[in-house]
């Protein structure tokens, strides 16, 4: 069996891939780019991807293919439905990065809350040794204990969101396309309305693109928090830009984008040096332990497949 992993390169550092030998020869590629996508993929039996597209016209380049892996939980960057035409099935990685996405999530919410930057900043940039003070209370900034947390969605990150908020002191609120009966689960307007912090944690799709627009964030109480952990264009970019620059919102951290990495032209890059402003470099899900937590699961995805079992399989209706 030819296996072939086509972007390495956004997997991280430290990964034993030999853990895929035993099912037949591997070969790796730290990026591959939709020109050599084609003749990258023409033997290979089984495709390890992050971030590549697959799409109808390159499954048609691929004969022997019978398996994608996918490193990640989310794959729509993958056309399942074109997979199952052609034949080829499809697995995905699910749970490995909750614990990593939340500790982010919380860390972003805690950073912006407490102003922690303009903190940091004061010291490092010699400000504290200057001021012949031996503190500084300013900016101000806030307790989180007694605020209201907001999650949309409830999966297994929100709800690991949603115990730390909660340990920490939060009114936890959530918004489900599905009320859940064990979570205090309410209407999204009821949400933007009441939530001190806005915490995404949905996968993309067509019911969630552009979730949070103009009109979603004009009810969001002032100076409220957003975070975005989910992907990109869950969120109107521009919507939220403009609402920063307005201060309307107190604070805005993300760490996914429509376009990754975004250019210059992008909305948030008049945001890169606002105070109030969290922007990182896709990477929440990517703590160590989750990265071999994920390729362990993609070994058992293989073994199933290679058994005729399926294992973590999304191509089947």
């Amino acid at each position: 069996m030819n296996i072939v992993l086509l972007d390495v390169k956004t997997l991280g550092d430290g990964l034993d891939f030999s853990v895929l030998e035993p099912f037949g020869s591997v070969t790796k590629y730290d990026f591959t780019t939709p020109a050599e996508l084609p003749l990258r993929i023409a033997d290979a039996d089984v495709i390890l991807i992050n971030k590549i597209k697959i799409t109808a016209e390159v499954l048609a380049a691929a004969k022997r293919l019978r398996l994608i892996c996918v490193f990640a939980t989310g794959y729509d960057n993958v056309d399942v439905a074109a997979c199952r035409a052609h034949g080829v099935a499809v697995c995905n990685v699910r749970g490995y990065s909750t614990n990593a996405v939340a500790q982010l999530t919380i860390l972003m919410a805690l950073t912006l809350t407490e102003k922690l930057k303009a903190y940091t900043d004061f010291v490092k940039d010699g400000g504290y040794a200057q001021a012949g003070l031996p503190n500084r209370l300013s900016p101000l900034y806030h307790e989180i204990c007694g605020k209201t947390f907001g999650i949309v969605g409830a999966g297994a990150i929100g709800r690991a969101v949603g115990r730390i908020a909660e340990a920490l002191g939060c009114r936890v609120l959530y918004h489900t396309r599905t009320k859940k009966d064990d979570l205090p689960c309410v209407s999204l307007e009821t949400l933007l309305c009441e939530a001190d912090i806005l915490s995404l944690h949905v996968p993309l799709s067509d019911s969630t693109r552009g979730l949070i627009g103009k009109n979603e964030l004009a009810q969001m109480k002032p100076g409220a928090i957003l975070i975005n952990v989910a992907r990109g264009a869950v969120t109107d970019e521009a919507a939220v830009a403009d609402a920063v620059k307005a201060g309307k919102l107190g604070g805005f951290a993300t760490d996914v984008y429509s376009v990754e990495p975004f250019p210059k032209t992008h909305p948030f890059a008049d945001l890169i040096d606002f105070d109030n402003v969290l922007l990182t470099p896709h990477m929440a899900w990517g703590a160590y332990e989750a990265r071999v937590r994920c390729l362990g699961e993609i070994v058992k995805n293989i073994e199933a497949f290679v058994r005729g079992e399926k294992r973590n399989r999304v191509d089947i209706q």
